[in-house]
């Protein structure tokens, strides 16, 4: 057993490609010393498999959301749908994993309209978000500022950045925190190693993305939250600090972010 205790603040685990090994992927992640995981939502059918799976195994917690790539889905319901899964069960810990993607889809339109509500829900509910941004920053930068001199941005964490530095403190100013995915880990990945290296102790968490993006040196393998390990290790190397200290950053930072500790 691992003598650290790591937080994979955003995985998936409900894919298809983990139905014949889930147990045997538990078993490793808690071998590597990973206590708590965040299972991110993408679209609101997932929830029942979402709640069942956290109710087996205690170290996953879950957010409910839909994903700006399903951004079509949304409909007027949607938030009613939320808010009930979000009350609930007190494993949810945060709304997404929402957002802009306008690399894969220009329907910005579509998407800012899933987004807004699921914004105003966290806010609502005082839960964090989580947040999907590629090729759309300076939208998502301007819509959290309108909410935020409206007093009504929730808190919450880019997941999986792949930002600039600029961007990077635009949201810092705003009061996000930061995740590093497997993609800090990649030799070319050079704008992303400098902003590991540069966002505030309190203000990263890491993940795995699972089963995407596995990191150095398990690319072109299915990713899986045992992995983490991985990214604290690049981290605390880009960081020039040890792997028990941004165990321990990445991981109060995850529970200052979610409050696990108030879940009963």
């Amino acid at each position: 057993m691992s003598d650290i205790e790591l937080i994979d603040s955003h995985c998936h685990l409900i894919f298809e490609n983990f139905e014949k090994d889930l147990e045997d992927v538990v078993l490793r992640l808690r071998s590597r010393g990973v206590k708590k995981l965040v299972h991110a939502c993408c679209e609101l059918t997932e929830i029942p498999k979402l709640r069942k799976i956290s109710h087996e195994f205690n170290e996953i917690y879950y957010s409910v959301g839909l994903h700006p790539l399903e951004a079509e889905k949304w409909e007027l319901s949607s938030q009613s749908v939320l808010r009930r899964s979000a009350q609930e069960d007190r494993r949810v810990v945060a709304i997404g994993e929402l957002g802009l993607d306008f690399f894969k889809n220009d329907n910005k339109t579509q998407q800012i309209d899933a987004l807004i509500p699921q914004m105003e829900l966290a806010y609502e509910l005082e839960l964090p978000v989580i947040i999907h941004c590629r090729d759309a920053a300076n939208e998502m930068i301007e819509i959290c500022n309108d909410l935020s001199k409206k007093g009504k941005c929730p808190q919450g964490v880019l997941h999986c950045w792949t930002g600039t530095q600029k961007e990077m403190m635009q949201f810092l100013d705003l009061g996000f925190y930061i995740s590093f995915s497997g993609i800090v880990t990649f030799p070319k990945a050079h704008e992303i190693h400098e902003c590991a290296k540069i966002v505030p102790n309190d203000k990263y968490l890491i993940e795995t993305d699972s089963p995407f993006l596995a990191p150095v040196p398990h690319r072109g393998k299915r990713n899986e939250p045992a992995f983490v390990e991985n990214v604290a290790n690049f981290i605390a190397d880009l960081r020039s600090k040890d792997l028990m200290t941004i165990a321990k950053e990445s991981s109060k930072n995850a529970e200052d972010l979610f409050k696990f500790d108030l879940i009963s």
